[in-house]
């Protein structure tokens, strides 16, 4: 669905019954990436799921930064008329779950982590995100594809099931142009959230993919040491899209996750 949301249109989902889990996608994706879980999810919560601004749905309007993400977030679970929700951020989606903390943390009951790390763009990082921003610019969203597919996804999906990498590349390619390169800078210009992991107060669960090449399993480590009582799973078989490559997997540590939470 679309809302009308501080004069700007943005799409999102909301299915199912019980207490809020808002669900977070990474770059250059939309809200479709969480099917899965909010298939498995939506019979014990309420899963409210939108598309980042400039992705999907999400008009592509600037200003782009992480806290403006997690604004635009705000104003949807105003707009919903929620007060609290868990928070389930995947890549880039981790990085505005830090921002939402920091900015409103009395709107977040709890974190899951998933594919990200704390740490601010090394200066390789911060190259790539330029290179990436110079290929998008001549490019299009193919180019960023193009480049960005070798590590979405893990080598045992690849090799088991490449018609998903192909659901995959289709998605990349499909991002808009405005709002990939909005979304590259406020990656580029995030503060480091190292500092925000000993903030963080509220139960957090951390998943990685052992496959995962882009947020390899020791930032995951950084995370789960700097958050008191994190808990940290590693799935088999998974590159950065966990929750796509082996869904049940994924779908049974947030459902345990959940339940610790006494969610109903």
């Amino acid at each position: 669905m679309i809302a009308w949301i501080e004069g700007r249109e943005t799409g999102f989902d909301d299915e199912g019954q019980g207490d809020p889990v808002l669900f977070l996608h990474g770059f250059p994706l939309r809200r479709s990436i969480w099917t899965a879980q909010v298939a498995a999810l939506s019979d014990r919560a309420r899963c409210i799921v939108p598309d980042l601004r400039g992705f999907g749905e999400s008009a592509p309007l600037s200003p782009y930064s992480m806290d403006r993400y997690a604004d635009d977030v705000v104003e949807l679970l105003d707009h919903l008329q929620v007060e609290r929700a868990v928070v389930c951020g995947l890549s880039m989606g981790g990085y505005v779950a830090f921002a939402l903390w920091r900015r409103h943390a009395h709107r977040v009951r709890g974190l899951a982590l998933l594919g990200t790390r704390a740490g601010a763009d090394a200066v390789a990082g911060a190259q790539r995100r330029r290179e990436l921003m110079a290929i998008a610019a001549e490019r299009g969203s193919g180019g960023i594809a193009d480049q960005m597919m070798p590590g979405m996804l893990g080598k045992t999906t690849r090799e088991r099931n490449p018609s998903l990498g192909d659901s995959v590349h289709a998605m990349l390619e499909s991002a808009p142009i405005a709002g990939s390169i909005g979304a590259l800078q406020a990656m580029l210009d995030r503060p480091d959230s190292t500092p925000t992991l000993g903030t963080i107060t509220v139960p957090t669960l951390i998943v990685v993919g052992d496959e995962d090449v882009l947020t390899p399993v020791a930032e995951s480590e950084v995370m789960h040491a700097g958050i008191r009582g994190s808990h940290l799973e590693v799935i088999a078989g998974a590159g950065h899209l966990a929750n796509i490559e082996r869904p049940a997997a994924v779908n049974h540590v947030l459902g345990e996750f959940l339940a610790s939470l006494q969610l109903t």
